[in-house]
């Protein structure tokens, strides 16, 4: 199985299949929707974090609890780990292509999240229901569309299993252990009792836990990372120029690092940027449909800061911290990079204590994020019947996934998530046109109503 496993998620993300088509969706997205994550950020960021919702609309939860909720599940261990093998794999070149990934990827989460609200739906609970199993069965007519959306929720609830559930947990609790010394056990139960606290609340509990959990965990890694560039400011010039020039010339052997070509760089720099971000997995679609909105573009407008916050941002100061620092020339695990970067870096034992509880925090606030994303694929499959049994034995594996060792479970995790974005991107092309045009309806109307106003 771990073999069979293996080869399907190289043949997956291989560079044949889901890179490419990947980056060239979020290319043609970038392209089509003339540039709308750089002419608009401005705009998706008032809207996001200054207006936050718009009263009076249809929606479970504002357009700020949505975006908590997307990045919820996006700020993971991939953050640390993720960046950590790209680097180890790619070289310093791989972080220059996580970043271009994530800027092109903006324009396919403004694609996902447009759709997700457009194609919503109000469930027998009255909570909202969206994402791409419901704007492939309605955007695209007839069997493909029901095929595809079925396809992609079956898959949805899967991953919400593997890299939302099993895998965080068990990165905490072997991270606790290390650190601390405390039993997976124990770890996991307390996460268990955590997790289920919040979940069984639905998105209304997450939405608020994320909106506060979310900005405090991301600060307080970012803080941790910013003083160890501080304490290496000498050598963060050098550092940003091997990342730029590496990305187009490859990689020498240096140390530990046994060398790598132009090619790794985009590789492992393009898959490790969309396995953070999720730009063209569909979850962020999801999220998305639950925000009080009153218009598909104005909550697009938001989720699409979710890559950027990602990849820009977070992505951005690990893999900063980990060329500055010269950890990645070491022999060391992949895994382990970024603790001993900050615990090169940093004085006494604030450096692998700041990993700790990012890694804690991070993975629990993914754990809540992909319980819900399961939560509506289920809704979709099943009805609202067995929602609640999917909570309790999402809590319940939360458990088990801290107490086991799952190596084929991360590779369960690729190749679920590959399946995922499979049906979410042929979505996504074919619904292209109809986001084109009610963005583009929606921008006249408002530069309409702005010179009507300026003229009054």
């Amino acid at each position: 199985m771990e073999e069979f496993l293996d080869n399907a998620s190289g043949f997956i993300w291989g560079p044949w299949l889901l890179i490419p088509l990947l980056l060239l969706t979020g290319l043609y997205l970038t392209v089509l929707l003339r540039g709308v994550q750089f002419r608009r950020f401005a705009l998706a960021f008032r809207l996001g974090f200054v207006e936050r919702t718009d009263t009076g609309a249809e929606g479970d939860i504002s357009h700020y609890q949505a975006l908590s909720t997307a990045l919820a599940a996006t700020v993971g261990v991939g953050n640390i780990a993720g960046v950590a093998t790209a680097i180890s794999l790619g070289g310093p070149g791989a972080v220059l292509w996580m970043w271009l990934t994530g800027l092109v990827g903006m324009a396919t989460k403004y694609s996902e999240a447009f759709l997700g609200v457009r194609f919503r739906r109000t469930d027998a609970a009255g909570k909202q229901a969206g994402g791409p199993m419901h704007y492939l069965k309605q955007g695209i007519k007839g069997p493909v569309g029901i095929f595809l959306g079925g396809f992609f929720a079956v898959a949805g609830v899967l991953a919400s299993f593997g890299i939302g559930n099993m895998t965080q947990a068990n990165t905490v609790a072997a991270n606790v252990e290390s650190e601390w010394g405390l039993a997976p056990w124990i770890t996991g139960l307390i996460i268990t009792v955590l997790a289920g606290a919040v979940i069984l609340g639905g998105i209304k509990g997450i939405g608020r836990v994320a909106s506060i959990f979310v900005p405090v965990m991301i600060v307080l890694y970012i803080l941790g990372a910013l003083a160890v560039l501080i304490f290496r400011i000498e050598e963060l010039p050098a550092a940003i120029g091997q990342i730029v020039t590496d990305a187009f010339t490859g990689t020498a052997a240096t140390g530990g690092f046994v060398g790598a070509g132009v090619a790794a760089a985009i590789q492992y720099g393009v898959a490790r940027g969309i396995f953070s971000n999720e730009s063209g997995l569909g979850t962020g679609g999801i999220a998305a449909a639950a925000a009080t909105t009153t218009h598909p573009v104005r909550q697009a407008l938001v989720s699409m800061t979710q890559t950027f916050i990602d990849t820009l941002v977070v992505v951005s100061f690990t893999g900063l911290v980990i060329v500055v620092t010269g950890v990645w020339k070491t022999d060391a695990s992949p895994a382990t990079f970024t603790a001993n970067a900050f615990a090169d870096a940093l004085p006494g034992t604030w450096g692998s204590v700041i990993v700790t509880v990012s890694i804690v925090f991070f993975a629990f606030s993914t754990i809540l994020g992909w319980s819900y994303y399961g939560d509506r694929c289920i809704e979709f499959l099943f009805g609202n019947a067995l929602v609640l049994p999917y909570r309790i034995v999402f809590i319940v594996v939360v458990f088990v996934g801290a107490t086991r060792e799952l190596e084929t479970v991360w590779l369960f995790s690729d190749v679920a998530n590959g399946l995922m974005a499979l049906p979410n991107l042929v979505g996504l092309l074919i619904l292209s046109p109809l986001v084109y045009r009610e963005t583009k309806a929606y921008f006249d109307r408002k530069q309409s109503l702005d010179i009507r106003a300026e003229a009054k």
